[in-house]
């Protein structure tokens, strides 16, 4: 049996709300859900599929919080787990009409980060169907990871979750 580590990041929220929302979409046996803050108390290679949500943050941001920001603690141990080819889905909670210029530009950043470290990434997105200017989370004219906005549209949050975890079952064995 294939197991899924489920890591999200930050706490407390609307990331945590919708990864659990993606959770319940699996069987409890296959699926372990962690923050990533959490991140060295759990071992990557005990995992066959990976999902990563986060919220959206763009690149001068992440610079300016090298210190207290919990990703590069996760990207520092995937860096030393064997991730090569391994399938991995990603997804992202933005505010499109904020920050229409970098709308989830975190599922970008965590999934080059994730690709460079040989992960295969699954669950693209068309963009049809989202406004936004610009983003670094669009690979071939896709998004490379579910964009979810809980501030201006929390209506479509179930039915692009439920939506995306059809998509990425069939790449996580189910």
């Amino acid at each position: 049996m294939k197991k899924i580590g489920l890591f999200y990041w930050p706490l407390k929220g609307n990331v945590e709300a919708c990864a659990q929302k993606v959770y319940k979409h699996f069987p409890g046996e296959q699926i372990e859900l962690h923050s990533v803050n959490e991140i060295n108390d759990v071992t990557l290679e005990n995992f066959d599929l990976f999902i990563i949500g986060g919220s959206t943050v763009g690149a001068d941001v992440w610079q300016k919080s090298a210190d207290s920001n919990r990703w590069f603690d996760f990207f520092k141990k995937v860096e030393k787990a064997n991730l090569k080819d391994k399938p991995v889905a990603i997804f992202g909670l933005g505010d499109h009409i904020t920050y229409t210029q970098g709308f989830v530009d975190h599922i970008g950043l965590v999934g080059k980060e994730l690709m460079k470290n040989g992960a295969a990434l699954v669950g693209p997105v068309k963009t049809d169907g989202y406004e936004f200017d610009e983003s670094e989370a669009i690979i071939d004219d896709m998004f490379i990871g579910l964009p979810i906005d809980e501030d201006f549209e929390p209506e479509l949050t179930d039915e692009r979750v439920a939506a995306w975890v059809e998509l990425i079952k069939p790449d996580f064995g189910f």
